[in-house]
């Protein structure tokens, strides 16, 4: 484990084996860092697929309007609990941007983006759907976790024709008091409107991860890291 830096992002990386095929770049919830994910990485039990490279980046410290303003890590702003009759639009694009140089850094180590996966949650699932709808070059798979579609009303005319047919993985507590399950629901039917090919999971959880979510995501990493 080491900590690097792109685009003056710092980041915490694991590679579970030498010279690895595959990149996950997991993005973390409003608050907390990237050491929220690292316990993921051996629960995955992927050493059937090779060597992965995963990246665990540290969201920018902002003020954060919801939280009265308190500074704290956190790819974008909150106005409101219901999180989108008001977004945090430059800030959104802010983020996006840095999520897209991750990619860049992570080619220019030898990694084509089709063996890209973009993971997220909560905030950070925001900002995986964010980036990976828009990004001119194919991923491998984007998995949402507990979050929701940001800046949706504009999604279907910003997207990039790359990534209409990567396949998106959405999982979601039916307990979640942070962001609504009906958030959940808005972003499967906004998504499968565009056409997108989504497989979504429900557990019975609060705004958090279970066993049950983890085998579910190795599955999926499985299937679309070939």
């Amino acid at each position: 484990m080491n900590d690097t830096a792109s685009n003056k992002l710092d980041a915490i990386e694991i590679e579970t084996g030498p010279q690895p095929r595959y990149s996950v770049i997991w993005l973390h919830g409003l608050g907390a860092d990237g050491n929220d994910f690292v316990p993921v990485v051996p629960e995955l039990e992927l050493g059937d697929l090779g060597p992965v490279r995963f990246i665990f980046p540290h969201a920018p410290v902002r003020p954060v309007t919801i939280n009265n303003g308190m500074a704290m890590r956190a790819w974008y702003d909150i106005y409101l609990p219901d999180l989108v009759r008001r977004e945090d639009d430059a800030g959104l694009r802010e983020s996006q941007r840095t999520v897209e140089a991750l990619i860049a850094h992570e080619n220019s180590r030898g990694i084509p983006t089709g063996r890209i996966v973009l993971a997220g949650f909560s905030q950070g699932c925001a900002m995986a759907l964010q980036t990976g709808l828009r990004h001119p070059e194919k991923l491998a798979g984007i998995i949402g976790l507990s979050g929701y579609l940001p800046l949706a009303a504009k999604a279907a005319d910003e997207r990039h024709g790359a990534n209409n047919r990567t396949p998106i993985f959405l999982a979601h507590g039916t307990m979640d008091p942070v962001v609504d399950f009906e958030r959940a629901r808005a972003t499967l039917e906004a998504l499968e409107k565009m056409g997108y090919d989504v497989r979504f999971k429900t557990y019975p959880m609060p705004h958090s991860v279970c066993l049950e979510e983890i085998h579910d995501i190795a599955a999926f990493l499985r299937e679309i890291l070939n």
